[in-house]
């Protein structure tokens, strides 16, 4: 019993330890002194990302967009690189979208025309 136990939380942690680097709760950029909290987290075999909660002027607000997918099927590209699709709330609308990660840091970008045209946002990992 004991080495089935520790089997399972030996399988628990490396799991965590093999985790992609997109996988967590990230930031938003402010926008007209609003910004949410996204966690991104495997779907199939990709990754998407569910507004898990607002801030208005700082302070935790009830949005219409809680539990909405705003990270729409990410796929690694290589290189802290991924494709998918990114849904923007303030016309809900979506687009074509990448991100490049840095760190703690992301670069998320909505395009249209090939990617002629990008609205780009910096995101901050919250954890």
């Amino acid at each position: 019993m004991k080495k089935l136990a520790l089997t399972a939380a030996f399988m628990l942690a490396a799991g965590a330890a093999f985790a992609d680097p997109l996988e967590g709760v990230w930031q938003t950029q402010v926008d007209d002194g609003a910004y949410a909290h996204v966690t991104i987290a495997p779907c199939g075999p990709a990754f998407c990302g569910i507004i898990s909660e607002s801030f208005k002027d700082g302070a935790p607000f009830e949005s219409e967009n809680h539990g909405k997918m705003i990270v729409i099927n990410m796929v690694p590209e290589g290189d802290g690189s991924y494709a998918g699709q990114v849904w923007r709330p303030s016309n809900n609308k979506i687009y074509t979208g990448g991100i490049e990660l840095n760190g703690n840091s992301m670069k998320l970008a909505g395009c249209v025309a090939g990617g002629l045209f990008c609205k780009k946002q910096t995101w901050t990992r919250v954890n």
